[in-house]
């Protein structure tokens, strides 16, 4: 299978001559592409290449020095990650950020925080409104814990688990979020075949029943061209490829700076 051939007519981030330098080192030069509503839409090129950098500029670590960020129709300027939290964009990092003392449910609880309405005080009484808030909070969180099929580890503290079980946790906090835009950073990084098996299976999952729009870092080729819609290519802050995993794999330029001449 070489991606999914499907159509999206709704934007639903772009992306507009982003640059983006540290210190007179250019990270990102002139960079423009859009995420589609629903999709699934890769960032792929080699080590250096700004990817990252991509996306800490649309979850609001970064802020580049020349372009916009459209999201929902609104261009964003010096949004701060909060806010982009706030307004349903949530991420997963290359090196897992877990509460490692915390048992999985605790940590997946904590991806519901954004969602809270009662105060400080109502959540320290833990009575009232804020009783029957974390009961529903609680029912979210088991959903998912459901949904990722880690039912067995969910009083485990994650520092425990091995880790393809820690990054599905991850993923789960992440989607305890609800989000509509969910970044993933190498969410495959380290795992071997069957984990990865897994976590692609749980990535499609995600969109196409929940319908979650997802933007992936990914180095692994063969699984960018299985479930991407569209994928996007870096090379040295640039843009040099845009298009379906059938388009990237016949560009040139792409072939010569990522997949190697004769491949």
């Amino acid at each position: 299978m070489v991606g999914r051939l499907r159509s999206f007519p709704d934007v639903l981030l772009s992306v507009e001559n982003i640059s983006l330098s540290f210190g007179g080192v250019n990270a990102l030069t002139d960079i423009s592409f859009d995420i589609a509503k629903g999709e699934v839409r890769a960032i792929i090129g080699p080590n250096g290449a700004g990817k990252s950098s991509m996306l800490n500029c649309i979850n609001g670590f970064y802020h580049p020095q020349h372009g916009a960020i459209t999201y929902k129709g609104v261009r964003r300027d010096q949004m701060k990650p909060h806010e982009a939290a706030e307004q349903g964009i949530a991420r997963t990092f290359q090196n897992i950020a877990l509460f490692r003392g915390m048992s999985t449910l605790d940590n997946i609880m904590t991806g519901r925080n954004l969602r809270m309405k009662t105060g400080l005080l109502w959540q320290a009484l833990h009575i009232g409104p804020a009783r029957r808030e974390e009961i529903e909070h609680r029912k979210a969180v088991e959903r998912i814990i459901e949904f990722l099929e880690i039912q067995h580890i969910r009083k485990a503290p994650v520092g425990t688990l091995p880790y393809g079980l820690q990054k599905r946790v991850e993923l789960g906090r992440a989607l305890a979020a609800g989000p509509e835009l969910l970044l993933l950073d190498e969410p495959m990084a380290g795992m071997n075949i069957e984990e990865k098996q897994d976590m692609c299976r749980f990535i499609l999952d995600v969109n196409d029943e929940f319908g979650t729009t997802i933007c992936l870092i990914e180095h692994d080729m063969s699984v960018v061209m299985d479930i991407s819609d569209r994928v996007v290519v870096l090379d040295y802050g640039r843009k040099i490829g845009d298009g379906t995993p059938d388009e990237i794999k016949k560009n040139e330029a792409v072939i010569a700076a990522y997949l190697g001449v004769g491949h």
